[in-house]
């Protein structure tokens, strides 16, 4: 297979793994540490309107979905390329991290959350990676 295409498919099985552990643990993590009554997060209007009524432990999973989410997919891109592994899944990290940045303005959070999640999920998962 060419080299370029390969590539391109590497990078495009890193994004499709790393959404799916994601929303893995994103699932996971809704059924073992519940949202407070009245918060439905499978709906991000609902989660939205009712972020201040999450507690840090609600923010456990999320995180891991991230980071681990991240880690898998740029793995997964770095397994597969051709070439520039380095490079290329820790464009997976950054593809996660600028997803991660529209999360953050669409449905918001605590700073603390925020800040967490940007420094230690997304690029330094997809260095790991």
């Amino acid at each position: 297979m060419n080299p370029i295409i390969r590539n391109i498919v590497a990078v495009l099985a890193g994004i499709a793994v790393g959404t799916i552990v994601n929303m893995g643990f994103v699932e996971l993590g809704g059924s073992i540490v519940p949202p407070p009554e009245g918060i439905d997060s499978s709906n991000m209007d609902s989660l939205k309107a009712n972020i201040h009524l999450l507690e840090p432990k609600n923010f456990i999973f999320p995180f891991l979905a991230h980071a681990l989410g991240t880690l898998s997919g740029a793995y997964a891109t770095a397994r597969f390329a051709a070439s520039h592994h380095k490079y290329l899944a820790l464009g997976i990290g950054f593809c996660f991290f600028f997803l991660g940045i529209a999360a953050i303005f669409i449905i918001g959070g605590p700073l603390w959350f925020s800040v967490v999640d940007l420094l230690f999920a997304y690029i330094p998962m997809g260095l790991l990676g």
